[in-house]
């Protein structure tokens, strides 16, 4: 067994005592892989050991990955920071992008979807924090933006998603997650007839109080990779 595939066995093992414990089915949570900085064989490495999906953050890497068919047996999500200059390099490529994180950063979707004549799945995301650094809607004009939303012919908005601030303590992000489960539901339940599905919050140091606050997908990457080494 690869560490790639046992590393995979104990997060699902994690994410199965984290759903017991909030009264969830462990079956309504997606384990997606952060891939960031992994080769091809990595990628390929967790798709046989069952990861649902993979998840890019960088489109230049993503690019030349799937000229490697990194990623042939699984789902391709895009989860970083999204430059509108590259949105016509991942519409159509991924089935899912997680980061809408500003109102531009839609419209170009939609005329890059309307261009190759596609319906493109993303979610919402949202800077709960209100970090500078971090791109996403404000928790306060989410509401008006997914109003919005529902206008554009070529975008399907399928739920949210969020990174939190860096967790100072054990345990310190879960206030986070909570508030942004609670727009998730209202949400929904307002404005989409509640039918969003993906709640993406949660990475390696806190899926398992992700899926306490209701998460139904969460990022994985160095727990199930092991620790990026940047130049």
């Amino acid at each position: 067994m690869s560490s790639i595939e046992e590393n995979i066995r104990s997060i699902r093992s994690r994410m199965a005592a984290a759903a017991e414990r909030a009264g969830r089915d462990v079956g309504e949570v997606m384990l997606v892989g952060a891939s960031k900085m992994n080769d091809a064989a990595a990628c390929q490495a967790a798709i046989r050991a069952g990861i649902d999906a993979l998840g890019e953050n960088r489109v230049q890497e993503m690019t030349a990955k799937l000229q490697e068919h990194a990623y042939d047996g699984a789902p391709l999500h895009f989860i970083g920071h999204l430059q509108r200059n590259k949105v016509r390099q991942v519409v159509g490529v991924v089935s899912l992008i997680q980061s809408a994180g500003s109102w531009e950063l839609l419209e170009e979707i939609e005329r890059q979807a309307e261009k190759k004549e596609l319906i493109q799945d993303v979610l919402l995301e949202v800077n709960i924090g209100g970090e500078e650094s971090k791109s996403g809607f404000a928790p306060q004009v989410l509401y008006e933006a997914a109003d919005k939303a529902r206008s554009l012919s070529h975008i399907r908005v399928r739920g949210l998603m969020t990174i939190p601030p860096v967790e100072q303590v054990p345990h310190g992000n879960l206030p986070y997650f909570v508030e942004v489960s609670r727009l998730y539901v209202d949400i929904s339940r307002k404005l989409y007839d509640n039918s969003f599905a993906y709640l993406s919050m949660g990475m390696s140091d806190d899926f398992e109080d992700a899926i306490a606050a209701g998460a139904t997908m969460v990022r994985v990457g160095s727990a199930i990779f092991g620790q990026r080494h940047y130049q």
